[in-house]
């Protein structure tokens, strides 16, 4: 595999980047671009999920927005130590039947050496709202 620069170890400079790369991805809302940017044996937990490959990446990432229509994400970096990356996100999406969601959560991801994830934890909550109090529009 050719190396997904910046490759650890990171400064806040290259995390920042690390950052903004994830979260220009995530909202393409594309599965396998996202995918894409984790080690072929990614290491995942998502709420209550636990699994492991870019296949079964992307079957959680085509569920996730079957459900999560017009999403849209916000990461901010909240730390890093050479391959490790800690960040904090929010992200807004409606269900199938209009109700606006608020997903807070934090992330830590940890970077094989060609700058692919090989692991990543998540925990996430979730809080109702009114489109009337939605912050991430396009």
């Amino acid at each position: 595999m050719d190396p997904r620069p910046p490759v650890p170890p990171f400064t806040e400079e290259t995390a920042r980047q690390k950052v903004k790369a994830a979260e220009d991805a995530w909202n393409t809302c594309d599965p396998e671009k996202v995918a894409g940017a984790y080690s072929p044996d990614s290491a995942w937990r998502n709420r209550d999920e636990f699994f492991e490959g870019r296949d079964a990446i992307v079957a959680f990432l085509e569920r996730k927005w079957a459900r999560e229509i017009d999403y849209r994400l916000r990461k901010e970096l909240w730390s890093f130590v050479g391959n490790r990356i800690s960040v904090r996100f929010e992200y807004e999406s409606r269900d199938s039947e209009g109700q606006w969601w608020r997903s807070y959560g934090n992330e830590q991801w940890e970077f094989d050496e060609l700058g692919y994830m090989s692991r990543r934890d998540a925990s996430i909550n979730d809080v109702a709202i009114e489109d009337g109090e939605r912050r991430l529009r396009d």
